[in-house]
């Protein structure tokens, strides 16, 4: 690990430009509150006032600072994303290394579940289930969580198969070694380069998909900041030339193509890669 922290002060610019813009967006979550002219709910002029030197993007709809809704949206959207990746993550990481480690029933049982999870498109099938349970952030980070984890289980999965096979692994059924040490010592560690690679894709697909929800009016519910609601509350401004609503829009594509490209640097100085 700290081999690949000491190549990584070798990468190319954009890799470094990438670096620098995840850092301002944590930054902007962190401290949202102190950066932040204005509150996150706070009316401070009128609707659709221009970009000046006292609303630095203008306002919005309901007359709110579209500057500070962008550093809270960083906040809200970030923070709920992260969380729900490494729930995604550990659930579906920890069921598919069951189910590759187990085999038979268990597995059949849990690769259907994920089969007719996955038969429906993963912005449907939310629509279906926020519609159906309500729209409250928790709820919403659960149904969330369970569609990501169906996708993150078919590459653990696949992955803990290649290593339940191998000589080690048959090496530490006969020592008799336990559950615990062969998923933690054995498979993990082994597994652990397409897992990293996942985890910063799947970060940029619950981006996405939370930001779908949100402009289809069914995510992150108003007056809370959310980078897809902030789109669609200013979208009529587009018809009038003002590239206000883009802004939420620019900072949701920032976000995951400078995640993408740091995620694809560590995979390659983790596998040795001279790219």
């Amino acid at each position: 690990m700290f081999a690949v922290l000491n190549a990584l002060r070798r990468s190319p610019v954009i890799v470094w430009i990438s670096i620098a813009v995840l850092a301002l967006y944590i930054f902007a979550a962190l401290f949202a509150p102190l950066v932040a002219p204005f509150g996150e709910t706070q009316i401070v002029g009128r609707a659709y006032e221009p970009w000046s030197t006292h609303f630095l993007l203008g306002t919005d709809n309901l007359g709110r600072d579209m500057f500070s809704r962008l550093i809270y949206g960083a906040r809200n959207t970030i923070a709920i994303t992260f969380i729900i990746t490494i729930l995604s993550s550990l659930l579906g990481s920890g069921a598919g290394v069951i189910a590759a480690l187990f085999g038979g029933w268990v597995d059949q049982f849990l690769g259907r579940t994920v089969d007719v999870a996955m038969s429906v498109p993963a912005l449907i099938l939310a629509l279906l289930l926020v519609s159906f349970l309500g729209n409250s952030v928790p709820i919403l980070v659960l149904i969330v969580t369970f569609i990501e984890a169906t996708r993150i289980f078919r590459v653990a999965r696949s992955a803990a198969a290649a290593v339940v096979v191998t000589d080690y692994m048959e090496d530490a059924n006969l020592r008799g070694e336990s559950l615990s040490w062969k998923i933690f010592r054995e498979i993990l560690p082994n597994i652990m380069p397409p897992l990293m690679a996942d985890f910063g894709l799947r970060f940029c697909f619950v981006v996405l998909l939370i930001s779908s929800l949100s402009f289809l009016g069914l995510g992150i519910q108003p007056p809370t900041a959310d980078w897809g609601s902030m789109v669609r509350d200013n979208a009529t401004l587009i018809s009038f030339g003002d590239t206000t609503p883009l802004l939420p829009a620019a900072a949701i594509g920032t976000l995951v193509i400078a995640i993408n490209l740091i995620v694809d640097r560590i995979i390659d100085l983790s596998s040795g890669s001279p790219s």
